[in-house]
């Protein structure tokens, strides 16, 4: 192995032209320079794929015990190793941007999701730079650079189309190429997808078989494909992390039938059956015990016995969809295998970002967004009876239920969100490299942590550590490597210190014992909160006690205090403080601290503009607004929306169907209140205002809709209920057309576009006083006079 000429700590690698002679004329015999390299990592540095499920609990999958299917998860564990005790932050965009810098997820901004994030430093979702990413120092050191799927770590104030693009992958993220989606979640049959940074639609529809995982898992094969094809010397660096199996839950049909029955013996059993099977399979060692069922999650006995049939089905779609994402890992498992090169690839398979989601309630739900409006009570168990044959198609936005959420942790405590316990932040995570690792089919039962990625590829590829990338000092990594693992099973733990911190649930590994508090319930999201002071922290010996069932709290309150003071010690050190357990106060921008990109009371959109995410927008909730837009409609009359936002499970839009505008409210998909003109646009040049007038009194109120042509009213009529907090973490607003899903079902997609020309579309607030920041008839007469 040739020595590596490359001094690496500081990126990009400076150009030094070594000093020689320097001839007037390029043919003198004494002519000559060193030939062009290529920048390339050193010699024996391996590929790395990096898979990242979403929502999956530590004992869903069978290759950890659980009763959904991934044998592509088998397969690399049997050639690879198993970790059966490691760790994320307990939520989807802290796990992501620690995994991707080496550090911890305050470190980098990222205390909560984006869409929480406050001025604090360590919930700003502003990863400083002095933390560069991975992806950035590899392809700084010669890899190809690629990733597939969910980014969820983009400010939302820079989430728009106009960016800025530092966070997102293809800007300062250091991937070369992107295709996915930005943002939480998506509609798995008719996402909003980037190329880099652009918006592109999906290449088919549902109904011609298009699924976004497929789509993804297309891309990643392609790409792959083509940088061995045209690059077989530099290695690769591929981040696949498809939305599976974050809610919603959609999968085909075909997947689902597969499960049919599988569950109607309810959570509670299916527990007990996970459990045994991870015995049997060694995931969790002799003598661990399963967690007792907290009083917060109701027993599958006590649920009420014609809402079994619906509940089983929940499951049944949710196995069908993790399984279905795990044969598109495995297709591209195959894609590489069948180049030749898996035995050099350092394959990551996370099977999780956090424990399992309980974020759909009791019941489960037809569609999340009411739980996250608080309007949960609005999917009755009649309504959820109703739909039981569409959850998983794409007339569903569904999530299952609390307990089957629980079920998935098996066998241990709480879910996604609780980062004090290991039910929120264990999940099975499998390392598949023939050419560094020998003991295949091992288990590796040190501590580990997301954090330890990075260190771990750098140390595999032979790279230092950067000191300094693009100009800017960088502050050390603070994961371990995970390597020393891969060859000695036995070796004592390395990273034995790590704080856990999410919403107030709390807690602190350190050297086999864990201290933890449980502050707030996922699934619990009204009532006061108490005093971060009064929480109760409960005590476990790791060293004996896998799953933490038996509290020693009592029993050595000398070990509880000094991990108290630890945690406190940890927290400080990495921006934990201040704890912030806040909840509507944080969705709001000026409360939170965080910028904004719409400011005042209106807000002027022109045509075409598109893909224009909810903080994008000003905001028409819970108050009374006005929409108006300048068209010319052709004399045979005009079709087509107008300005629309959200889709089909939550939004409104305002468009031209049979010549007359039409306005419509759609409440969770659940409820729509349409209103019509009285008569056909003009043709012309004319106003078309659409107001509403808020009845006031709390949340989620109706209201009155008038619709005007030209300051002349032509129709009214009610809206009975609004959304309060959110239409859609996916659908977006659109200026002349709709994109994804449509608020109605008038139109589609395709005939969205509005066959007349808008010259504008502006959003006024506070129609009931008639508050508005620019007359939209002043604007009407001066382009009246233009013509």
């Amino acid at each position: 192995m040739s020595a590596d000429r490359h001094a690496r700590t500081m990126l990009p690698i400076p150009d030094r032209r070594a000093p020689g002679l320097t001839t007037y004329d390029a043919k003198d015999p004494d002519t000559a320079f060193p030939p062009i390299e290529p920048l390339l990592p050193p010699p024996g540095a391996p590929n790395v794929v990096i898979v990242l499920l979403d929502d999956v609990g530590f004992g869903a999958s069978s290759a950890f015990g659980g009763p959904c299917a991934t044998p592509t998860a088998e397969r690399l564990a049997a050639g690879g190793l198993r970790y059966n005790r490691f760790h994320t932050t307990a939520l989807c965009a802290p796990t992501r941007q620690a995994m991707l810098t080496g550090r911890n997820h305050h470190s980098v901004g990222m205390g909560s999701i984006t869409e929480t994030a406050t001025s604090a430093p360590g919930n700003s979702s502003l990863r400083p730079n002095t933390k560069a990413p991975l992806a950035m120092t590899l392809k700084l050191n010669g890899y190809s650079t690629a990733q597939f799927g969910k980014c969820h770590e983009v400010p939302v104030w820079q989430s728009s189309p106009l960016g800025p693009f530092d966070a997102w992958p293809s800007g300062g993220g250091g991937f070369e190429t992107f295709y996915g989606f930005i943002g939480g979640e998506n509609n798995q049959w008719d996402p909003a997808l980037y190329s880099g940074t652009t918006a592109v639609e999906p290449p088919a529809t549902p109904e011609e078989g298009y699924h976004l995982t497929e789509d993804l898992a297309d891309h990643a094969v392609s790409w792959v494909r083509q940088q061995k094809a045209l690059m077989p010397d530099r290695p690769f660096f591929l981040y696949f992390a498809p939305g599976a199996t974050h809610a919603p839950h959609h999968v085909p049909p075909e997947w689902i039938e597969k499960y049919a029955g599988r569950f109607d013996d309810g959570w509670d059993v299916q527990r007990e059956r996970t459990f045994a099977r991870q015995l049997e399979l060694g995931v969790v060692p002799p003598g661990t015990e399963l967690t007792a069922r907290h009083a917060e999650i109701p027993a599958w006995a006590d649920m009420p016995d014609e809402l079994k049939p619906v509940l089983a089905r929940q499951m049944e779609v949710y196995a069908a969809f993790l399984e279905h994402v795990d044969f598109h890992v495995g297709r591209l498992v195959d894609a590489i295998e069948d180049l030749g090169v898996l035995d050099d690839t350092l394959v990551y398979y996370i099977v999780g970002d956090n424990g399992a989601s309980a974020e759909g309630t009791l019941n489960g739900s037809f569609n999340e967004m009411a739980n996250f409006n608080g309007m949960a009570a609005i999917e009755t168990p009649e309504f959820l009876l109703s739909k039981l044959d569409e959850l998983g198609s794409p007339s569903s936005y569904n999530h299952y239920s609390v307990g089957w959420a629980w079920a998935m942790n098996s066998p241990l405590q709480w879910t996604k969100q609780v980062a004090s316990h290991w039910g929120g932040t264990r999940n099975g995570t499998i390392v598949h490299w023939p050419h560094g690792i020998t003991d295949a089919g091992g288990l590796r039962s040190q501590f580990t942590h997301v954090i330890d990625l990075a260190p771990t590829i750098l140390e595999a590829a032979g790279l230092p550590e950067p000191t300094m990338v693009n100009g800017v000092q960088q502050s050390p990594l603070e994961g371990t490597s995970m390597l020393y693992t891969f060859d000695q099973p036995e070796a004592p733990e390395r990273h034995d210190l790590q704080y856990f911190e999410m919403f107030g649930n709390r807690g602190i590994y350190h050297r086999g014992w864990s201290a933890v508090t449980k502050h707030r319930t996922p699934w619990i999201m009204t009532g006061a909160l108490p005093p971060f002071d009064d929480d109760v922290w409960e005590l476990y010996d790791g060293s004996t006690d896998y799953s933490q069932a038996r509290d020693l709290a009592a029993e050595h309150p000398d070990v509880l205090a000094r991990l108290q003071r630890l945690w406190l010690i940890e927290a400080t050190k990495y921006q934990v403080l201040p704890m912030d357990d806040r909840g509507a106060e944080r969705l709001e921008p000026s409360l939170a601290g965080r910028p904004t990109l719409i400011h005042g009371r209106s807000q002027q959109l022109f045509p075409g503009m598109g893909r224009l995410s909810e903080n994008s927008v000003v905001s028409i909730k819970n108050k009374s607004f006005s929409v108006t837009a300048e068209v010319v409609a052709p004399a045979g009359g005009v079709e087509g929306v107008i300005i629309a936002q959200g889709g089909r499970f939550g939004g409104w839009s305002l468009y031209a169907t049979g010549g007359r505008a039409k306005f419509v409210y759609n409440v969770l998909g659940i409820h729509e209140f349409p209103v019509v003109a009285d008569a056909p646009i003009p043709s012309g040049l004319h106003q078309v205002r659409m107001e509403f007038a808020y009845d006031g009194g709390g949340l989620a109120k109706g209201g009155l809709v008038t619709l005007y042509y030209d300051g002349t009213a032509v129709g009214s009529g009610r809206v009975a209920l609004t959304q309060p907090m959110i239409f859609s973490a996916d659908e977006t607003t659109d200026v002349g057309y709709e994109s994804g899903t449509t608020v109605s079902t008038d139109y589609t997609a395709a005939t969205s576009r509005f066959t007349g020309k808008i010259h504008w579309v502006q959003i006024d607030l506070g129609v009931d006083d008639h508050d508005h920041v620019i007359d939209p008839e002043e604007r009407l007469r001066v382009a009246m006079a233009r013509q």
